[in-house]
């Protein structure tokens, strides 16, 4: 009787099965990411997030969310209504193997400096790391743009972010509105 493997080695073999699957993006999946991330991944639009350098697995983990409607605006969850698991997994290594270009403004030195102490006192580098590069499922944060950091930071604390981690709403919790704004200008500004 073969049984089911469980555990870690379930992952490992679903990662297996994954790269197995991996291929190039068509061509037209890269242009419609394109048209809101940029050409290199890296977003130009206000309210549109960085993907270029996020981790494989963060990206392959919120493309399959929002594939199945539990996470994403609803034009993404349109976008990617019906693809296939080996083209999210081909987006996903294409994505994070781009590296990131910080959308950067003017430096305003105190609100970097608060928004350090922000992030040094809530921790935020135990899981998106001490650089903010993020890893597997915990996105980079380093260099992504301000004004979609502030964005999703807010909508955490006011628990509204559709399919939303539980423990990012309860990190934010009752941090003030102008702590969050520094700590998006502080990590906006990472590179």
């Amino acid at each position: 009787m073969i049984r089911p493997r469980t555990g870690r080695w379930a992952l490992l073999t679903a990662l297996f099965v994954s790269l197995a699957y991996a291929q190039a993006p068509p061509e037209e999946r890269l242009k419609a990411c394109a048209a809101c991330h940029g050409a290199e991944g890296n977003s130009v639009t206000a309210g549109i997030p960085s993907i270029a350098a996020q981790p494989q697995v963060f990206l392959e983990n919120y493309l399959v969310l929002t594939r199945e409607g539990l996470r994403g605006p609803e034009v993404m969850q349109k976008m990617l209504h019906g693809v296939p698991d080996r083209e999210i997994v081909a987006l996903a290594q294409h994505y994070a193997k781009l590296p990131a270009k910080a959308a950067l403004g003017p430096l305003d030195k105190a609100r970097f400096e608060r928004g350090k102490k922000v992030a040094a006192q809530y921790h935020c580098g135990n899981c998106h790391t001490p650089s903010y590069r993020g890893q597997e499922q915990m996105p980079r944060l380093a260099g992504q743009r301000e004004d979609f950091l502030l964005e999703v930071m807010l909508a955490y604390r006011q628990n509204r972010r559709q399919g939303g981690d539980t423990v990012m709403a309860a990190s934010l919790y009752g941090i003030a509105e102008a702590d969050l704004a520094a700590l998006a200008h502080y990590l906006a500004r990472l590179r």
